[in-house]
This record gives C-alpha cells, structure tokens and sequence, in this order.
C-alpha cells in the first residue's frame, strides 16, 4: 500500500517519542498544554507503519539501501 521509507533507529525513536507523549496526555490531566500532547499519534503511527508522509513529499528515506543481486 505505502511504499516504506521509515528505517530501524528513525523508527524505534518515533515510537519512543510517540508513546512518552501520549503518557503525558494521561500522566497530567490538568495541565493547560495537554492537548499538545496528542500529537504523538503522529510520530507513533508513521513509526508503526514505516512510512513517513513528509519523507514521500521531499523524497527521504531513512531505509537501508537495497543490494543488488
């Protein structure tokens, strides 16, 4: 479906960074900035499935090139 352009360490430092924002969203539920916090569905999905919309749009990839045979 999307062309994969997310490589090992970009991914795993989405993923960290997606979850620590969205457990502040439940660690402080009264702070004025909370909301803020659910922008870490962003980084959290594109880390999840490996493709990154703004990577596409400038033609980044943090993949691994691929050897040739």
């Amino acid at each position: 479906m999307f062309k994969k352009n997310v490589g090992g360490i970009d991914r795993l430092l989405r993923i960290v960074v997606g979850v620590v924002l969205l457990a502040l969203f439940f660690l402080y539920p009264e702070e004025p900035w909370r909301m803020w916090t659910l922008i870490g569905v962003v980084p959290l999905a594109t880390g999840l499935f490996s493709t990154c919309p703004a990577y596409s749009l400038f033609g980044i990839s943090s993949c691994p090139a691929k050897k040739a045979p």
